[in-house]
């Protein structure tokens, strides 16, 4: 059955779009940028709402172009000109693709050719979680065409922009968490000793997609003896056992936004160091909920998770990040880690993650979904049990 929260408007309105490219081009003129080049999936989506699996396929280049002024220009293989077409972009730029040859570099060329000849600066994402989105030899071809082109980085605008959600962003997010929710809740009418955990992992696709996702791209999980040793781990034939302890991590999509959060459950017997490694992280997430305010930093989050994860955990440096964004992606800018220092904002989503190692060898790991408002953290996932969960 589908969960109870209504459900979203799917896509959003041309305004959406509006102000999003009008944000990006008040940073724009701030940084002396005539224009920025898009290639990737979620930022060609993010200023036109272009959105279909297509992507999935290596084949074609994609690419957006966002000037100064006015809408952005897609140039894109004919193959997209359709979908597009529904979007509010009204420039576009097609070619028959796939072709080796040329890939798009042509039209590129042409329209990037007179910000050269003006020795402008084109913005390029660069930094971290970015990917030069074409082949290396058609971008060489590129630089060799427009060498009076100055290429800088703006993946601080990019980020930057779409760190801060809308109101409708938020809607679909806390819709797509309530279905999250809803598929763990149902976890126990399907786990139990003897069942496989690849089997573990359908029942729980199918549980999502019943409540309403549109798809579960993402789950990885584990389960073995007083708890497990990995987090990223597809599922075994192997049957659940007396004693395990078993997590499911989950990213299901609605209409192209993900939830991402876990679950941990003893399977009808539980080690002291396990339900004490389940209390540690139950705090130290509810420490990490409770310091998600405005004019706090990511940094700040990870030194009070961490805080409260030394008590169990002396790991330190190898804690790595206990959070990041979440949207589009499963996973998004900014992290919650030593080296990140961004100042949390209002609308901010993100996920709240310690981990801990405990045992011979074995971890645990928490997670929540939260949504950072002007007096602190909304929950978008339903909070976790104060006690590791127990299947009889």
């Amino acid at each position: 059955m589908p969960v109870s929260l209504e459900k979203p408007i799917r896509g959003f309105p041309d305004k959406e779009f509006s102000e999003r490219t009008t944000n990006a081009q008040t940073l724009m003129a701030a940084n002396d940028v005539a224009g920025m080049l898009l290639m990737s999936e979620q930022d060609v989506r993010y200023f036109t709402g272009f959105h279909t699996l297509f992507w999935q396929s290596p084949t074609r280049p994609w690419f957006l172009f966002v000037p100064a002024t006015g809408k952005p220009v897609a140039i894109i293989p004919e193959i997209g000109a359709e979908l597009m077409r529904q979007t509010w972009i009204e420039d576009i730029r097609t070619w028959g693709a796939p072709n080796p040859e040329d890939d798009g570099i042509s039209l590129l060329i042409d329209l990037l050719k007179p910000f050269a000849k003006e020795r402008e600066k084109i913005g390029l994402m660069k930094g971290h979680e970015t990917k030069l989105q074409m082949p290396l030899s058609d971008w060489e071809r590129l630089n060799t065409s427009l060498q009076g082109l100055k290429i800088v980085d703006v993946t601080g605008i990019v980020q930057g922009l779409r760190m801060v959600k809308s109101k409708a962003e938020i809607q679909k997010l806390k819709y797509i968490c309530a279905i999250g929710s809803a598929a763990f809740e149902a976890v126990p009418e399907f786990a139990h000793i003897g069942i496989p955990l690849e089997e573990v992992f359908r029942e729980f696709r199918l549980s999502a997609i019943s409540h309403g996702a549109d798809d579960a791209p993402y789950l990885v999980g584990a389960a073995g003896q007083g708890g497990y040793s990995n987090v990223i781990s597809p599922p075994t034939q192997r049957p659940l056992q007396h004693g395990d302890i078993m997590m499911l991590d989950t990213g299901c999509t609605w209409d192209g936004y993900f939830c991402d959060f876990d679950r941990n459950w003893s399977i009808e017997h539980a080690t002291e160091d396990s339900k004490r490694a389940y209390d540690v992280l139950w705090r130290a997430t509810q420490t990490g909920i409770e310091a998600a305010k405005p004019g706090n930093t990511c940094l700040d989050l990870f030194e009070c998770i961490a805080a409260v994860l030394a008590e169990m955990d002396q790991s330190g440096g190898d804690i790595g990040r206990l959070g990041h964004g979440l949207g589009m992606q499963l996973t998004e800018q900014p992290s919650l880690a030593s080296f990140d220092a961004t100042e949390l904002k209002e609308n901010m989503v993100i996920t709240i993650e310690p981990s801990l190692s405990y045992g011979d060898g074995l971890m645990m790991v928490h997670e929540e979904n939260i949504v950072v408002r002007p007096d602190g953290a909304e929950l978008l996932s339903s909070r976790a049990p104060v006690d590791l969960p127990m299947l009889i």
